[in-house]
């Protein structure tokens, strides 16, 4: 077991990574009383994923609630919910409407353990599906993790597998700062390898779909290696983890995934001591080129590992355009594009 995993009960079911994110929230509300779900539509009806699947239920409308439609709202109430000694657990329906919440989420969750010295917290785990694949067009599709890493405060945590989900969604609602929490959408049913127009595969048989049923954690700030390797290290998270393993796999490639889990806080060490390993680097994400995540992963490790690096890093990420709804697998860093990046580093 790793040593960032603290497990307290061993045995294990298969679940996909709704139902793993199920299971973290009913583990979290049965140990903790002061843990609340809230948001659109998670309550009778168990949300739009159905992640929220029978919690009100087996906790009852004070702890699993409907709230109206304003992100702002749901954001502003769980503010006053955490500085009053509760763990909301309030969830956006898709990230793309997390928006009308920035300034409740910025300005008042990030700040207020500072405003106060101390004095009050925000205990708050924000879930949101993210990014696409799912033909959901520019208004269900986006990737808005890079807005959230640019804020002092809060933490942003992305996993790429049941058992990560679980893990980390139990770490997160511990934290006494505000997680923002996506969940890639596109791998809630089962791993993606980026071929779109080949069956569906369900995360059956997958090994990191065997979830221990009871409390464990995954502490933030801890990335896997996905894939160990000594030619190449390739940064990725979320759905790009499964699609670079893919590719690298049929392109024979020596390249080490790290797939880091935890964006805010980073696990640079490991990303350092790849790199370093590697001496090449390739970085992938779904989101948009310009500013996104990429970008600062890029300017980290040219600044620690200048004079290990072997060619320039490279980027593989989504365009500087709206989520096109018929150009979907054009604007998905598919294989593709991923092989291409990687023939070109590896030639250099």
């Amino acid at each position: 077991m790793a040593d960032d995993v603290m497990e307290v009960v061993a045995e294990t079911q298969q679940m996909n990574m709704i139902q793993a994110i199920n299971s973290a929230l009913d583990v979290m509300m049965g140990r903790d009383p002061d843990v609340v779900v809230m948001g659109e539509d998670v309550g009778y009806f168990g949300g739009v994923f159905r992640a929220t699947a029978g919690l009100q239920q087996k906790y009852g409308k004070n702890r699993v609630f409907d709230t109206p439609i304003t992100e702002c709202g749901i954001i502003g109430v769980a503010v006053g919910m955490g500085a009053y000694g509760l763990r909301p657990v309030p969830e956006i329906q898709f990230a793309d409407y997390i928006y009308p919440a920035l300034d409740q989420l910025v300005s008042e969750a990030a700040r207020l353990r500072y405003r106060s010295a101390g004095e009050f917290i925000s205990p708050m785990t924000v879930r949101s599906p993210f990014g696409g694949g799912i033909f959901g067009g520019q208004t269900h599709s986006q990737s808005p993790e890079g807005i959230f890493t640019h804020v002092s405060g809060v933490k942003t945590v992305i996993p790429s597998t049941p058992y990560d989900a679980k893990g980390l969604l139990i770490a997160a609602i511990e934290d006494n700062d505000p997680v923002i929490f996506f969940e890639p959408k596109r791998i809630y049913n089962g791993p993606f390898d980026g071929h779109y127009d080949t069956p569906a595969k369900s995360w059956a048989g997958h090994a990191d779909a065997q979830v221990p049923q009871g409390y464990y954690r995954i502490d933030l700030g801890k990335a896997r290696i996905a894939r160990p390797g000594a030619a190449l290290t390739i940064l990725c998270y979320g759905t790009m983890v499964h699609v670079v393993e893919n590719t690298v796999a049929k392109l024979g490639i020596d390249a080490e995934i790290v797939d880091l889990r935890s964006l805010v806080p980073l696990d640079i060490d490991t990303i350092e001591a790849s790199v370093r390993k590697t001496g090449r680097c390739l970085i992938v994400h779904e989101a948009t080129r310009t500013s996104g995540f990429g970008a600062e992963l890029s300017a980290l490790v040219q600044e620690r590992c200048f004079y290990h690096l072997e060619a320039p890093i490279e980027r593989v990420t989504g365009f500087d355009t709206p989520y096109p709804h018929s150009l979907e697998w054009a604007y998905f860093p598919g294989p593709v594009r991923i092989r291409e990046a990687i023939n070109k580093i590896m030639k250099d």
